[in-house]
């Protein structure tokens, strides 16, 4: 079968590329055209357009690259139509994947499958409509969606489980962790997790570097290197400080950490699930007017997966009006060994790991939507 696949970041990269390697496990004449990654294409996917063209964030970058991402859109919508896929498979990225979703839909071209929903029970909850009306199958990587998507609002999806959490566990059960590229000294680390992109980085990194600059003398400070940004970007923020800078080596650094700080993200569910305790900082313009839009706009109390999944605070998020070196620096103080919130933290991680489950997320996805798809070729009638 010919599946057609639109990711749009890193993560969403790394999501479609295991679960094309599950869909082809399943169904061997598995064909793959996407809107992704380098991993996507390293499955066997036709790379139709990478996703750093169209990766902007925020509603300034938006609407400066407007131009670039309704090109991007047309250029998608028409070469879905053009290849004819038995499915187009949307990976998060709700901005340009509702509209193609939409525009599929609408000339009944074949299935929509979306694996890991839109975060609609943050925001822009209205988006509902949309996902029933134009979505076939909702595969969901969040245990609390289930009550949110067919209670609240009586759509039927799948849990298929947290593909970040099988990664991670496959990852420590193959890997054999070794001392950092650059690692100066044997001193414990403590691990900067700045972003995947340009605009997080700029805006959260300096704060960063700033808060850790008094533990120079007892910890190394190490900055995970984004695969979507190139080295030079990072030179500006860690030249003549104490920081390190590791490409490509995220798990790795995260396997030999004490402690970090993490911009909100699958960053922060990543830091968990190797059992780092983690300070979450995001940056914001505007932060007092940001801070009350964020408390009568935003449905959940959280930003962070950590905390959205233990419905309840295990990690501190600091955001908009509370982002600040100091209180970056206080909070850290506090996680790392024989701080005050340390134990409590890593006892709050285990629950949060069971909450998850075990399952293997693409391998799950995979094999439902081989199923329906199988199902509905066979109730399609022949042509006389």
């Amino acid at each position: 079968m010919r599946y057609y696949l639109v990711a749009g970041e890193a993560s969403g990269d790394l999501h479609a590329s295991l679960l094309m390697r599950a869909l082809r496990e399943r169904d061997h004449e598995a064909q793959f055209r996407c809107f992704g990654g380098d991993l996507m294409a390293q499955e066997g996917g036709t790379l139709v357009k990478h996703y750093r063209e169209l990766a902007y964030m925020g509603f300034i970058p938006v609407l400066l690259h407007l131009k670039t991402i309704l090109k991007g859109m047309e250029l998608c919508k028409h070469d879905i139509a053009e290849w004819h896929p038995d499915a187009v498979i949307l990976v998060d990225y709700p901005g340009f994947n509702l509209d193609i979703a939409k525009y599929v839909h609408q000339r009944r071209l074949c299935p929509v499958y979306y694996y890991i929903a839109p975060k609609i029970w943050a925001w822009k909850e209205y988006r509902i409509r949309r996902i029933r009306r134009d979505v076939d199958e909702m595969f969901s990587i969040l245990p609390f969606e289930v009550a949110y998507f067919e209670q609240k609002h009586h759509y039927p999806i799948h849990y298929v489980g947290n593909p970040t959490a099988q990664e991670v566990r496959e990852w420590l059960s193959t890997a054999h962790p070794s001392p950092l590229a650059h690692q100066a000294s044997a001193r414990p680390v403590i691990a900067l997790l700045a972003g995947s992109r340009r605009q997080e980085i700029r805006d959260n990194l300096p704060a960063m570097i700033e808060a850790t600059r008094h533990l120079a003398d007892r910890y190394q400070v190490v900055l995970a290197g984004a695969p979507s940004i190139d080295e030079a970007y990072y030179e500006p923020y860690i030249k003549g400080t104490h920081v390190s800078l590791v490409m490509n080596q995220t798990y790795q650094l995260l396997a030999q950490s004490t402690a970090a700080l993490v911009t909100s993200g699958t960053a922060t569910l990543e830091t968990c699930m190797f059992g780092v305790p983690q300070v979450v900082c995001y940056f914001t313009r505007m932060k007092h007017l940001v801070g009350i839009l964020r408390r009568l706009v935003l449905q959940v109390k959280y930003v962070s997966l950590v905390n959205l999944i233990a419905n309840g605070k295990v990690v501190t998020e600091l955001v908009a009006e509370s982002f600040s070196v100091d209180n970056i620096r206080r909070e850290l103080e506090q996680i790392l060994p024989g701080g005050s919130r340390r134990q409590q933290m890593l006892s709050d991680y285990e629950d949060i790991k069971d909450r998850l489950g075990q399952s293997d997320a693409p391998s799950q996805a995979a094999e439902l939507m081989t199923e329906l798809l199988r199902s509905r070729l066979q109730k399609v009638p022949l042509d006389d």
